[in-house]
């Protein structure tokens, strides 16, 4: 029998809401169709979001977007994206599909989308083709209230008041599609960009974000510390809120990555594998950072992970449209319980990407809107946010797996807030249930709730079954003498609250 043991009183760190943050980048289907739509389409929408797909995603809790891209941010000229949408600048989307982006949803269409999602921002700048003086005027035509050209340019587009950013990324990828840039290139470029980001509300300001590595790029990360760290007697900067990084589940590798519906059990076991190695990640570029960061105050930035195939046949390769299984939510499970675990260092994440895109939360195909199993793990974990983060161990935990891709059966986090825990579990083992016994360090449960997310693993929501996975009730579950018992099922998430 497993132990779950909490100990109520170790915490590991607080849970920024932001850490279930999300990622639209204008890419396929993710925007146009997905959230955003003609505002005489026959779909009911307001200012063009949709109205189905904003509800869905207000009652799962996204308290994060981020916008324009990835590798869209490098090429994007935000001046394209403003005033009336017939005289807009239309482009070539050079590295998604090579079709034409009209730009019809542009910064205004942006604020006015968290506006009604209620979340906070983050705003990708252009460091691989644009300009110190561009970034600076999007930052001012955003947030600067007093009278400036930029500012009377965004009244002049019907916004009076200025908006609010939350986080600012300098550039994105720049070792790869955003620049091809040397780690030693891209700091320098990133201590002068980052001049000019300004922060014209002091109460309201701008969180910095630097680009970080890609996977387990250590050379990146030091090189960049090296080259953006400030270090004098009594005087460490690095012009930065948060470093980040990219990190995909390529089941397959990066050439073959593989079916999203289609695999076996050995290349589940490889997933699950390939899912728990961001904890690996986010150890060896804390440890870089904690080298110049002395007093733990830039956060790791997880701003794109998730589960990424081989695109669904018949579709747009450069769309990256695939569909979400049961796999999916154990990818997203286990990754969310590595981030609280984490808290003390990852600040903020978003999973790749919210809509039509990679490991997406919602499916769209016209005007029916389904919600994945990733979107139900989300909505499971929404209780996690803005709470602390408690010590959670396993004893008695099963090795599972394959000989060439081991991993643990089950995989916890726990937090509280208010006096309120909730216990996020995942069984990794697609043919074993596990009976469980979780209890505080030192204080009697009386009363437990939970629900669940559970079925076989290929199971999958589609449009003519958009209910064959969803969370439940689970109340397979009893305390006695204080000790909450249960048995998890395969391939299973439970959701524990006390």
């Amino acid at each position: 029998m497993a132990k779950i043991i909490i100990n109520e009183h170790e915490k590991l760190g607080h849970i920024n809401p932001e850490v279930q943050g999300h990622f639209s980048e204008h890419l396929g289907r993710g925007i146009y169709e997905g959230l955003f739509v003609k505002e005489d389409s026959g779909i009911p929408n307001v200012n063009g979001m949709r109205t189905d797909v904003v509800t869905a995603l207000k009652e799962m809790g996204v308290p994060l977007l981020r916008w324009p891209g990835g590798c869209f941010a490098d090429e994007y000229h935000w001046m394209d994206g403003i005033g009336p949408k017939e005289t807009r600048k239309k482009m070539v989307n050079t590295h998604w599909g090579g079709v034409t982006e009209d730009n019809s949803f542009g910064t205004h269409e942006f604020f006015e989308l968290v506006r009604q999602l209620g979340c906070k921002t983050y705003v990708n700048g252009n460091v691989g083709s644009g300009s110190v003086r561009e970034m600076s005027e999007w930052v001012e035509y955003m947030t600067f209230g007093g009278l400036s050209p930029m500012s009377e340019l965004r009244k002049k587009n019907g916004h009076e008041e200025p908006w609010t950013i939350d986080y600012f990324g300098v550039g994105n990828e720049n070792w790869g599609c955003g620049g091809n840039m040397t780690p030693e290139y891209y700091g320098n470029l990133y201590r002068r960009f980052q001049t000019y980001v300004r922060q014209y509300d002091p109460e309201k300001p701008i969180k910095k974000v630097c680009g970080g590595p890609n996977v387990d790029d250590v050379n990146w990360t030091r090189k960049v510390c090296e080259t953006t760290f400030t270090q004098a007697p009594g005087f460490v900067h690095g012009f930065m809120d948060g470093l980040s990084v990219h990190y995909y589940v390529h089941p397959g590798g990066w050439d073959h990555k593989g079916s999203a519906t289609e695999f076996d059990n050995a290349m589940w076991y490889k997933t699950m594998k390939k899912a728990l190695y961001i904890e690996h990640l986010i150890k060896i570029h804390s440890d870089i950072l904690a080298q110049y960061d002395t007093e733990n105050k830039v956060g790791l930035i997880m701003d794109e992970w998730g589960g990424w195939y081989d695109c669904e046949p018949g579709t747009n390769p450069g769309f990256l449209y695939q569909q979400n299984t049961m796999r999916d939510a154990l990818i997203a499970a286990v990754t969310l319980n590595i981030f609280n675990n984490h808290s003390d260092r990852v600040k903020m994440a978003c999973i790749a990407q919210m809509i039509n895109v990679l490991q997406s939360v919602i499916l769209t195909e016209g005007e029916k809107m389904i919600k994945t199993p990733t979107y139900h793990i989300f909505h499971m974990y929404k209780g996690h946010q803005d709470a602390d983060c408690v010590r959670s161990t396993i004893a008695e935990n099963a090795d599972i797996g394959t000989d060439e891709d081991p991993v643990p059966a089950l995989q916890v986090s726990a937090s509280v807030r208010d006096g309120k825990y909730l216990v996020t579990v995942a069984n990794m083992d697609i043919d074993k249930s596990y009976p469980v016994e979780l209890k505080l360090a030192d204080t009697a449960l009386t009363s437990v709730k939970a629900t669940i997310v559970t079925e076989d693993m290929h199971a999958k929501n589609t449009f003519d079954d958009p209910d064959a996975v969803s969370e439940k009730d689970f109340t397979d579950i009893k305390v006695e003498n204080g000790v909450a018992k249960f048995t998890i099922p395969a391939c299973a998430v439970l959701g524990i609250k006390f």
